[in-house]
């Protein structure tokens, strides 16, 4: 098993990455349903949280059932993230992240996200500052380093060990990188087996396939491996790495049935949570990854989009599990899709 100070997960776990407007709680539902042995909210700014901005605050809510989970936050400056994490810390989730991952211009060009990567002291000082505020085990997701120039997750993976993380989450590309060309993982090799690190090393890009996680796994020696874009339209993929390497084997992929069922939670999750207009609308979006191999179904997805409840959402995908009964589905591989695209920050 695998230890993050007193969060015991099992060997190997499978995280799921926290995406703004990606992992909210319906989301997490249906990754939590499928295998996630550990969560993330979406990333919250810690000046937001300190004004009482409503749509940070409702980020901090989650379910006892998604535990263990953990709350990611965001800033630049000390005292706003060292006041943000004693928010936090009244919520009582498992685990407090810190992102110093988030490559988006409107984050790291403000000196939050992966923008704190260009000053590794500020990086230790603000690490330090909430590791001091919280009573939560702390970790840390990041990248390489800002850019090829400036790869220095060796060093940050000691330094903020030192100042009292739990776990470090290593995305394989640089913030000038984006999410263009393929993650290296080779540094993040280099971490894990760096005698002087005994806290987790969490791998984290491009991992779309079962066999892709347990290659990784096998070359880089990782405690564990966190997923973010091969999980949105195919939360299925916890459980298919789970049993791939359990087994060894492939596990087949996810039934029409499965399909419609995971497509319906989505949607109640979703209307539940941002009610009726917002959860039905947001949801659109989805009906084309969960119903991804079916011949001819845009027929009914231009009927899906156009729909305003959740009974008649319901009612059409009922008459899609009719339609297509039967019909062998086609594998495909997972779409890596650059979600920051539509991404409002």
């Amino acid at each position: 098993m695998v230890k993050i100070d007193n969060i015991t997960l099992p060997d190997f776990p499978l995280l799921l990455a926290p995406m703004e407007d990606v992992s909210d709680p319906p989301f997490r539902v249906v990754c939590k349903d499928n295998g996630a042995d550990l969560m993330y909210t979406e990333f919250i700014s810690s000046d937001g949280l300190i004004r009482d901005a409503i749509k940070c605050r409702k980020k901090l809510d989650f379910f006892e059932f998604e535990r263990p989970i953990g709350i990611q936050i965001f800033g630049g400056d000390e005292d706003s993230l060292a006041m943000a994490a004693k928010i936090v810390d009244v919520t009582n989730p498992d685990l407090l992240d810190i992102n110093f991952g988030c490559p988006v211009k409107k984050v790291a060009g403000r000196g939050a996200g992966a923008g704190v990567l260009k000053d590794l002291d500020l990086m230790v000082r603000l690490t330090a500052a909430c590791v001091k505020a919280t009573n939560l085990p702390v970790t840390v997701k990041t990248r390489l380093g800002w850019d090829d120039d400036t790869k220095n997750i060796e060093e940050v993976a000691e330094r903020l060990q030192d100042v009292g993380i739990k776990a470090l989450a290593i995305h394989g590309r640089t913030r000038c990188q984006m999410y263009k060309g393929e993650a290296d993982w080779t540094l993040i090799g280099k971490v894990k087996n760096n005698p002087r690190i005994h806290i987790p090393i969490i791998g984290n890009g491009d991992i779309n396939s079962p066999q892709k996680a347990v290659e990784y796994k096998n070359r880089y020696g990782v405690d564990g491996i966190m997923i973010g874009r091969a999980a949105i339209g195919h939360p299925w993929i916890f459980r298919e790495i789970r049993h791939y390497v359990e087994t060894g084997e492939l596990m087949a992929g996810p039934t029409l049935e499965e399909r419609i069922a995971v497509s319906k939670k989505h949607l109640h999750e979703s209307v539940k949570w941002k009610g009726p207009v917002q959860g039905i609308n947001e949801m659109r979006g989805c009906y084309a990854s969960y119903l991804k191999g079916l011949p001819d179904i845009k027929q009914f997805r231009a009927r899906l989009v156009t729909l305003k409840t959740e009974e008649e959402v319901v009612e059409v995908l009922d008459e899609i599990e009719k339609y297509y009964k039967g019909i062998e589905l086609a594998a495909a591989p997972i779409e890596l899709i650059d979600y920051h695209q539509n991404c409002p920050l």
